[in-house]
């Protein structure tokens, strides 16, 4: 049986290693092949139930293939969208910008089917990395900062996960991925709840996700909206079950993407803050930790990935055709991209929870398990935010987007028209999958953790959904003029964020800097031989991890404000040469605390 265990990810990887050596016409069918190899790896290895292509290293047992309902459920949407992604931007002659992706879903893969926390970590980080490059690659003046910002914020997250299970070794002596003891939590159950939850984007550690995900490239965006934050919500369902404050979390997620949603002039922001909002709905899910809740939250995940992706494949055919992304640059588009504005409808209504279309499967289950846990307040509260959820994604995404007044320059409205066949195709895929879900759920239903006899189809469910969105429609039309886009920028708690960078730049530039200039001139007036290697240490040290990363994030804290100089090449590959060395870094300081 071992055997006949087939890794995903390392099909993904090998195939983006040889991609560069593949020219010609043959790109094309290569591109369309890996993916859908994966995913039919995927599907074999359902299959399969227990651990496989374990492998001894040290005193460890590293588990590179644990299957469960929960990994086959989470394994089989990734792969799917690796598939629709591809084919979405089948076009692009990138090879690099492929590579990534594939190394990107393969890194969630990789963290999804593993058993224990080193090569849970190995994978983690390789989805940090790979990643970057999407936004690196829409090639825009801020593209370089914002990419490097992301990055600095999710290797932070995970030096914090690291913490966290480097305290956990210590306390139970095995690194197996499984479900902690949230009953009495330690120092290290907080940390690995936080590490998980910077990637989920719970507030306030959310900040990186609208930036990023609005800059990152038209098809670079429908990964990262798949991957990242959906990884995240299935290891907090592994390994943080029933944690209550999970479930305040996951309300202030829901609530807060709401308000800034409403208020945001760019498209893919707007989708983005819907992540923020929609993640919220399956982390209080997994706080709540029923089975009812917690299969609500893991199907509320395939879903949104099926939605949200079709949303910014529609959005992305926007941006790839007229090159523009805010309310008040477009406008009427609906007479020059008919499919688009079709296919992004469908993505509204799912996003909404509309009768027979994805959400509306999901989303119930969450805050009925609210119900039946007696946490009353926190189901009305997830309640108000669907309500919400329909008006900035129901209504104002379409109607200012393809009706409405029509902004466009003379320039912009030539360029509109539906995209290239291949972005219809996967936008196809992604709507019919939307609908297929919500009229018939039972297939997905069937795949999820837990046993149950759920109908969502009652009269009286779908009674109190029409109700919700004729409440929203009606206040939406009420307060349209205060809910009219304009070109401004929306403060958040990201302020906080670089205003710590900024201190931390002082303190490098000033007394840091100090301290350097100092011990260089007493190695110059001592002059001792002894002091000369370390001295030289200092130097490279100097060098390589303070002038380096204080320039890296002085340009990114400079981001805010619009003045930003484009990154020299050379830090993308410095930023490679960091993080080889901080996985290096890491390894020894895991060998070290078990050899303590």
């Amino acid at each position: 049986m071992a055997s006949s265990f087939i890794h995903p990810s390392l099909l993904l990887i090998l195939g983006a290693l040889l991609l560069p050596f593949i020219q010609g016409p043959l790109r094309k069918p290569y591109l369309f092949l890996v993916p859908l190899l994966a995913l039919g790896a995927v599907v074999l290895n359902t299959t399969l139930t227990g651990n496989f292509a374990t492998v001894l290293f040290l005193d460890w047992q590293l588990v590179f293939g644990r299957i469960d309902k929960l990994t086959t459920v989470f394994a089989l949407i990734m792969a799917l969208m690796a598939v629709i992604g591809t084919l979405y931007g089948l076009h692009v002659d990138r090879a690099g910008e492929h590579m990534a992706a594939w190394i990107y879903a393969a890194g969630s893969l990789g963290t999804i089917y593993s058993g224990d926390y080193l090569s849970l970590f190995f994978f983690w980080e390789m989805m940090a990395f790979s990643s970057a490059f999407l936004v690196w690659f829409r090639r825009r003046k801020q593209s370089l900062s914002v990419g490097y910002r992301y990055l600095l914020i999710h290797t932070i997250g995970g030096i914090v996960l690291l913490a966290g299970i480097l305290l956990r070794y210590q306390a139970v002596g095995n690194i197996t991925f499984e479900l902690m003891d949230i009953a009495h939590p330690e120092l290290y159950t907080w940390l690995i709840m936080i590490g998980f939850g910077l990637n989920a984007a719970m507030v306030p550690l959310h900040s990186w996700l609208p930036e990023a995900y609005s800059e990152a490239s038209f098809n670079g965006a429908v990964f990262l909206c798949a991957f990242t934050t959906k990884t995240a919500v299935y290891t907090l369902a592994r390994a943080c079950a029933g944690m209550d404050i999970l479930v305040v979390l996951g309300v202030i997620m829901a609530l807060y993407g709401v308000i800034y949603a409403v208020m945001e002039n760019d498209i893919r922001k707007l989708l983005a803050w819907s992540i923020v909002s929609q993640v919220g709905y399956m982390v209080a899910g997994i706080g709540i930790g029923t089975d009812l809740a917690i299969n609500g939250a893991v199907a509320h995940a395939v879903v949104h990935i099926l939605y949200k992706s079709l949303l910014f494949m529609g959005t992305g055919a926007v941006l790839y055709m007229t090159g523009k992304t805010k309310f008040t640059e477009l406008g009427g588009l609906y007479r020059k991209m008919p499919a688009t504005f079709f296919f992004t409808i469908i993505g509204c209504l799912s996003i909404s929870a509309a009768p027979g279309f994805a959400a509306y499967v999901s989303k119930s289950m969450i805050i009925g398990a609210g119900f039946e846990s007696h946490l009353n307040w926190a189901s009305w509260l997830l309640m108000f935010g669907a309500t919400g959820t329909f008006m900035y994604n129901g209504l104002k995404l379409p109607y200012f987007l393809f009706f409405g007044p029509n902004n466009c320059s003379a320039a912009t409205w030539k360029k509109a028209g539906d995209p290239t066949w291949n972005m219809l195709i996967a936008m196809t895929l992604g709507a019919t999958l939307c609908v297929l879900v919500g009229i018939a759920p039972g297939f997905l239903y069937a795949m999820l953790p837990y046993t149950m006899n759920y109908n969502p189809y009652t009269a009286y469910h779908l009674l109190e959904t029409l109700q919700l969105l004729g409440f929203a429609t009606l206040a939406f039309f009420l307060l349209k003029k205060y809910v009219e886009p304009v070109d401004r920028i929306c403060l958040d708690i990201d302020w906080l964020y670089r205003q710590a960078g900024g201190g931390f730049l002082w303190l490098v530039k000033g007394p840091l800097q100090w301290c350097d200039t100092a011990w260089g001139e007493a190695y110059r007036v001592v002059g001792l031989s002894s002091l000369m290697t370390l001295s030289r240490f200092w130097s490279w040290f100097d060098w390589h991890a303070i002038d380096g990363v204080v320039d890296g994030i002085a340009r990114s804290v400079r981001g805010l404000g619009g003045k930003v100089r484009v990154l020299q090449s050379g830090h993308i590959q410095m930023t490679l040469y960091y993080a080889f060395s901080l996985a290096a870094i890491l390894f020894v300081t895991f060998i070290f605390f078990q050899l303590l």
